[in-house]
């Protein structure tokens, strides 16, 4: 007689065989996912048995005696496997999930040599040994949220050794609403089930104690050399992956380090989750703040009814609204990426522009770390490739000309990224020649774009600003490179999508400055809610440097144009009652109430009819169809149900 372990082996070749396929040490150990090692040691007792024939890297042949004793183990303990791939016809692959589904119903889990081994020792060191099957409630949302909790609860417990799915189909939520754990431990069997069940949302956990050791053939010095080998071969597979995912680079090309090289990043317990059910929890975050603004609009509207306040009341609207603040703030950190993905594969470019443009140039980034929103993160890389390739091919000179300037002939580009408040911040600028602006303006006029007349009155930043209108461009042949006009136009679009802004500095002769400014967060924000007539409107508290009531006797005019003198400045005031079209009119006062804004350097005062307070609100979409007004970049639900337009301030300075 020979050992079960043996009789597996004997099984997989006799179905190999009738599957018509080659049998060899390599298809037997990727059948039974196992070592060749082990695989050869089988096939030699196998041998010794009289059960096969085999020549080393031969093909191995089932003896008389070898195949009926297969097809007797398989009569006795597999016909279940016969009928599906022998009668059936279907799949080794459907055959084992059939296989699988059945021992998942009988609470079986199959176990490697090795981690029977691992059961073995614990029961000979009166160790208790579970096969535990968890249940997890069908309304849970993340239920790999919850499989790590019970693993984590079971931690200082005991060793969970096996788990059927595998942890990582667990934690990419590739299981239904079951799985399997086997637990050694020295408590009972209801303090660990105890253990698991204290988890929120796990329906149910059975199972079962396993009292009796198993028939083992392999040694363990074996099982080592597996596991080792198993580790090993994990180890090269990460190594092979992130061998692509990084930018090739030339070893020929590359410059001498410069900076000593990061150290490794601790690695963290993490969990992945699709970006799809982080939406639906942020939408989860935003109806409770809408709630929360219900509840703060029902507690004012009810003080002024009786003028009394109701302590209790008050405190716990305070509560929610420092609960609702903190799950935001965690919910957008758990959204965060930082730019380094995106930035990465800049030096590589910047290389093959040097070369495509027989320039001198070095990209120096910084801020590599700074965090934004996925979702931005997403769209910024195309605007972040234009303004490069315009800084290499416009912005930097030619060696000659660098050397003549008295600069040294290698051109440098810098991208640098930091937050500022509740925005962050790109900067792409050169030390090259800056924008020509006589250049620009006689381009517009030839193109039609402006008249003479207009090109007069322009000021320098306007006619820069030119360059992000569409089908514009400055050079005057086209190239793979630059010439076609749709560079800073692509740059300028997306950047305004995502509710940022695009600015440009620039001095001739001594280079350019591009700077981005990108809000944190698409999804909740800050407020400064403002009355004109009977409607309610939001401003972005990101864009707003200070509120002022102004007297109607200080307002001043140039060209025609409202204006006044703050401190200093000379502002410029928009009546967002005209801007809107807001029905009714004003009612005439001694003093105006000024929300004053900034975009960059420039500053705009919005006079309002009168101010709300602020509030944290949601921002939602109009939609497609209701872009006529880019001044609106959206809307928002307010606690009393009224909806409230968002005016962004960008538009408007």
């Amino acid at each position: 007689m020979i050992s079960s372990s043996l009789e597996e082996y004997l099984k997989t070749i006799y179905v190999l065989k009738k599957q018509g396929q080659d049998i060899k040490v390599t298809t037997i150990a990727n059948r039974m996912n196992c070592t060749k090692p082990s695989v050869n040691k089988a096939i030699k007792n196998l041998k010794a048995n009289e059960m096969l024939e085999y020549e080393a890297y031969g093909e191995i042949r089932l003896t008389n005696k070898g195949e009926a004793l297969a097809k007797k183990v398989l009569e006795a303990y597999d016909i279940v496997y016969v009928f599906l791939t022998e009668i059936l016809e279907i799949s080794k692959e459907e055959a084992k999930e059939e296989k699988k589904e059945e021992a998942q119903d009988n609470g079986d889990i199959v176990l490697a040599d090795f981690e029977k081994h691992a059961v073995n020792e614990a029961l000979a060191k009166s160790m208790h040994a579970y096969v535990i099957k968890v249940t997890v409630d069908e309304n849970c949302i993340l239920k790999a949220a919850r499989a790590f909790l019970v693993f984590k609860n079971l931690e200082g417990h005991g060793d969970v050794i096996k788990s059927q799915p595998s942890v990582q189909d667990i934690e990419d939520e590739k299981f239904d609403f079951e799985f399997s754990i086997v637990v050694v431990t020295d408590e009972d069997f209801d303090t660990i089930i105890g253990h698991i069940k204290s988890v929120s949302e796990i329906k149910d956990a059975q199972g079962r104690e396993i009292t009796t050791p198993f028939t083992i053939e392999t040694s363990v010095e074996e099982l080592k050399q597996e596991e080792e080998a198993k580790k090993q071969e994990e180890v090269k597979k990460e190594v092979a992956k992130s061998t692509e995912k990084a930018p090739a680079t030339s070893s020929k090309n590359k410059p001498a380090a410069k900076t000593p090289a990061k150290p490794a990043k601790p690695v963290g317990h993490t969990v992945r989750v699709d970006i799809e059910k982080l939406d639906v929890l942020m939408n989860l975050v935003s109806e409770l703040i809408i709630a929360k603004n219900g509840l703060v609009s029902a507690s004012a509207s009810e003080e002024s009814e009786n003028n009394t306040i109701n302590q209790s009341f008050n405190e716990q609207i305070e509560y929610l609204e420092r609960v609702t603040t903190n799950l935001h703030e965690s919910v957008m950190k758990v959204r965060m990426m930082p730019i380094e993905s995106v930035v990465s594969k800049f030096p590589r470019m910047i290389r093959d522009l040097s070369k495509k443009l027989n320039k001198k140039m070095e990209l120096y980034m910084s801020g590599e770390d700074t965090e934004l929103d996925r979702t931005v993160i997403d769209e910024i890389g195309d605007p972040l490739m234009h303004l490069l390739r315009n800084s290499a091919d416009h912005g930097l000179e030619s060696a000659e000309v660098r050397k003549e300037r008295g600069k040294n002939e290698v051109g440098s580009i810098f991208l640098d990224a930091y937050q500022d408040g509740n925005n962050v911040v790109i900067e792409v600028r050169d030390d090259g020649n800056g924008i020509d602006i006589e250049k620009v303006k006689n381009k517009a006029i030839e193109k039609g774009t402006i008249t003479q007349e207009q090109a007069e009155v322009m000021s320098d930043k306007e006619i820069v600003d030119l360059l992000f209108r569409p089908s514009f461009s400055t050079s005057d042949k086209v190239t793979d490179v630059s010439g076609r006009g749709v560079g800073l136009d692509v740059v300028k679009s997306k950047i305004e999508a995502l509710g940022g802004d695009v600015e440009v500095k620039t001095k001739y002769g001594e280079g350019s400055i591009f700077i981005i400014r990108l809000p944190l967060t698409l999804a909740i924000i800050q407020a400064l809610m403002v009355k004109l007539g009977d409607e309610k409107y939001a401003i972005s508290l990101g864009s707003i440097q200070t509120i002022e009531d102004i007297p109607v006797t200080d307002i001043k005019y140039v060209h025609a144009e409202e204006v006044i003198n703050l401190r200093g400045n000379v502002i410029p005031l928009i009546r967002l009652r005209d801007v809107l079209d807001v029905p009714g009119e004003a009612q005439e006062q001694d003093t105006i109430t000024v929300v004053i804004v900034t975009k960059g350097d420039k500053q705009a005062g919005l006079v309002v009819d009168s101010l709300i307070g602020q509030m944290e609100i949601v921002i939602k979409s109009l939609g497609k169809y209701i872009n006529i007004n880019k001044m609106i970049s959206g809307a928002t639900i307010l606690g009393d149900g009224s909806v409230a337009l968002i005016i962004d301030a960008n538009t408007l300075v």
